[in-house]
């Protein structure tokens, strides 16, 4: 937060005169302000609507508790003065109050002056948008929480193991200051002075919180590498950059990794792969609602989605069904257009993994390189990985893969999505278990062959997706036809 303040005696320098700071952290603004005002010799006057206008005394001026009074009194003030107008977005739907503002804009900037909208969002009249220079505060950081967390072992006479210090602040990160405050009280009223079980007691809090956000879930990963069948390549390219993230890799030179995008064929373990990425990096996994995020003010919950995942980083940020979101932007693009911005920008490590399951709607700036790290397109599961995904899915229901001539089973159900091959195996247990007995091979071939997979109903579709796939995309699987040639070439 200190280095995005700390941009305002600049600005006012420069004789910017409109300011909006985007935070729902009023009490850790208004702090961060008055520091930085002290060092550099500029007076923070306060407004609130309840209140009026207060000195940076505290003294509060008569009458200036309507937004008109308000910008009526500020022209009074002299010297260097920055005026912190909180929830003033309110305000400007009002009559005369733009206008005003627009007024004050020419006078303001020349006196060394701005006035500083705080609010949780950002919500700026079109006439005003080129005037106001915006600030995103972003949520405490590992050093701002490790100083909250140091200051109360401090005051409690708490001794924290450092690993176990580090455990509290990465589970912390992406809460606002008073939340963490909270977490951290209630560690204290139902925990034991900060042990290593209390570190899910945060993390349980935090989900909590986030289930509030109307864009985020935080989702705890219930596979891993070993539940997603096939896709040789993708597993080992995800291996490959498994310690991507440490110091380590950057002082061998490697940049962060950026993200992944996953198009291919529905039903056949994008959603799942992206579960196994934050399993096997040991990284959170935030799912972003796109849905949602284009049902209320979108820029504003981008942004939001945006200042928690990097807050949380490293982080995966899994966007399921990219395509949609696009499909729903098409009237302004301004949305896609500041995605992509960040995405080609984002220095923080925010590992994002999309998935699509259309093309035609896919716009090409999405996939230009510097966007993704790469792009894997996922096909039907050949014949191997069919049998890989058969033992994987009998294997959880607590069967014998003995037991089960999986092999003719996996040569039976040419164009199954991995999806629909779990499904055949949940079908055929439910048959078995209506009438009293245990799962048998014939139950198994006998769903297999009743079911028509959705590609045959979709051949058309499915042709035109691998076709625009093959010059673009990398496979997630292992060409077949070489495992062949090695395996005849072995049994020779």
């Amino acid at each position: 937060m200190d280095e995005v303040l700390s941009r305002i005696p600049h600005l006012l320098a420069a004789r910017y005169p409109l300011l909006w700071i985007v935070s729902p952290e009023e009490e850790r603004v208004e702090r961060g302000l008055d520091k930085v005002g002290q060092a550099s010799g500029i007076a923070v006057y306060r407004w609130r609507r309840t209140v009026g206008l207060q000195s940076p005394s505290g003294e509060v001026v008569p009458d200036t508790e309507s937004p008109l009074s308000l910008l009526a009194a500020i022209p009074k003030v002299e010297g260097s003065a920055a005026f912190l107008l909180a929830d003033f977005h309110d305000a400007l739907g009002e009559p005369g109050v733009v206008r005003r503002l627009r007024d004050l804009e020419r006078v303001l900037g020349a006196r060394k002056q701005a006035l500083i909208v705080l609010s949780h969002l950002l919500a700026i009249p079109p006439e005003l948008e080129k005037d106001f220079a915006v600030l995103d505060v972003p949520l405490p950081n590992r050093n701002e929480v490790g100083r909250l967390l140091a200051v109360l072992a401090q005051a409690r006479k708490l001794d924290i193991e450092r690993d176990l210090f580090e455990q509290f602040v990465t589970a912390s990160l992406g809460l606002t200051e008073k939340e963490i405050k909270r977490a951290y009280a209630r560690v204290l009223l139902d925990g034991h002075g900060f042990t290593a079980a209390d570190v899910e007691l945060v993390l349980d809090e935090k989900a909590r919180l986030l289930r509030k956000s109307r864009y985020l879930e935080f989702v705890k990963p219930d596979a891993g590498l070993l539940d997603v069948g096939g896709m040789g390549n993708l597993k080992e390219w995800l291996v490959h950059r498994q310690a991507g993230f440490s110091d380590r890799a950057r002082a061998f030179g490697l940049p962060s990794p950026k993200g992944l995008f996953l198009l291919g064929v529905q039903g056949c373990g994008k959603s799942l792969s992206a579960k196994a990425v934050a399993d096997l990096w040991r990284i959170p996994l935030l799912r972003l609602d796109v849905a949602a995020l284009f049902t209320g003010r979108a820029e504003e919950g981008l942004r939001d989605t945006i200042r928690i995942a990097e807050s949380l980083s490293p982080v995966v940020l899994w966007i399921d069904e990219i395509e949609k979101a696009f499909l729903q932007d098409q009237g302004t693009g301004r949305v896609f257009g500041a995605f992509l911005t960040w995405m080609q920008e984002k220095t923080l490590p925010v590992f994002v993994v999309a998935t699509a399951n259309e093309v035609r709607s896919l716009p090409p700036e999405l996939l230009r390189k510097g966007r993704f790290d790469e792009i894997f397109f996922v096909d039907l599961p050949n014949v191997h990985e069919r049998l890989e995904i058969l033992e994987i899915h009998v294997r959880r229901r607590g069967r014998a893969v003995e037991a089960y001539d999986l092999l003719q089973l996996a040569e039976e159900t040419e164009k199954f999505s991995g999806a629909e091959l779990e499904q055949l195996i949940v079908a055929a247990m439910f048959t078995a278990f209506s009438m009293d007995r245990e799962l048998t091979q014939e139950d198994l071939l006998r769903v297999a062959r009743d079911s028509v997979p959705l590609a045959v109903t979709m051949d058309d579709r499915l042709k035109e997706l691998r076709d625009w796939a093959r010059p673009r995309a990398r496979p997630a699987s292992v060409d077949t036809r070489r495992v062949s040639f090695f395996e005849d070439w072995e049994s020779s």
